[in-house]
């Protein structure tokens, strides 16, 4: 693994680099490269702990993050709640299934979706592409709001288009690195240890996998647990098993923020 230290950076318009980084629990546009990153939060261990100010520019302006209540407003009304779509194969936590025993389908897109009781919830999906031993290989291998491409193609997260869906994040198994056996899926609360909130605050959380060629679902899992003291929830992971690749819907919910997690994976913050 790099000796590099990934930072992950704030919500902003502006350019970032790799060794000026902030805050890991905001959400950003460009992609985070070794040569164009951002600023992060302090060290996964300080939960809780102020944030420091990304340095701007000279003369530049902080940009408005999207979707962000104004300071003024501590208690905004929550968005509109999004229909959810029909579950073809809904799974129960911890039922481990086959994509597709024929080995067929090698494009997927992992669909996210979820409702929210509290305004003040913003909501955010992440992967981490792992070894078979738990950790990645290197701190690119992470794809969050900040670096939303994996090194070798084969995973990026992006917005959807259409539907009901809040997050996408594809994957193309046959472009994947064969050091990569576990893509874990990571759904998240802005800011959730600094500000009280709590997954109890959320509803209908869901991630559906659809085979990438004709748009169907393969699987999906809803969300049935949510609880106070849960602040990031590991919702699902592909994984490959005798040469097959399989689901898991995980949803095994702790309470740590979005560095906390990054910490479980070996994702190196500064």
């Amino acid at each position: 693994m790099s000796n590099a230290r990934i930072n992950i950076p704030a919500r902003t318009t502006p350019p970032f680099s790799r060794s000026d980084l902030s805050s890991l629990n905001a959400r950003h546009a460009p992609p985070l490269t070794r040569s164009s990153a951002g600023s992060i939060n302090k060290a996964a261990g300080s939960q809780g702990a102020e944030k420091p100010r990304r340095e701007l520019p000279p003369a530049a302006a902080p940009a408005a993050p999207a979707g962000r209540a104004p300071a003024g407003n501590p208690h905004p009304a929550p968005p509109a709640d999004i229909r959810l779509p029909v579950f073809q194969h809904p799974l129960r936590k911890g039922q481990k299934t086959p994509l597709d025993p024929s080995g067929r389908v090698r494009g997927i897109k992992a669909c996210f979706g979820w409702n929210i009781r509290d305004g003040r919830c913003d909501v955010d999906a992440s992967a981490f592409l792992v070894r078979d031993n738990g950790r990645v290989p290197g701190d690119e291998w992470f794809v969050f709001y900040g670096q939303p491409r994996s090194p070798d193609g084969s995973v990026e997260l992006k917005e959807p288009s259409g539907g009901s869906d809040r997050k996408l994040i594809t994957a193309d198994l046959g472009k994947l690195s064969p050091d990569i056996q576990r893509i874990v899926f990571v759904v998240t609360i802005h800011e959730a240890l600094e500000r009280g909130l709590n997954f109890s605050m959320l509803k209908d959380t869901y991630i559906r996998l659809l085979d990438a060629a004709t748009g169907q679902e393969i699987v999906s899992y809803c969300l049935e647990e949510y609880y106070q003291n849960v602040t990031s929830m590991t919702i699902g992971e592909l994984y490959i098993h005798n040469g097959q690749w399989k689901f898991n819907p995980v949803g095994n919910g702790v309470n740590r923020d979005l560095a906390g997690q990054c910490a479980v994976y070996g994702v190196v913050i500064g």
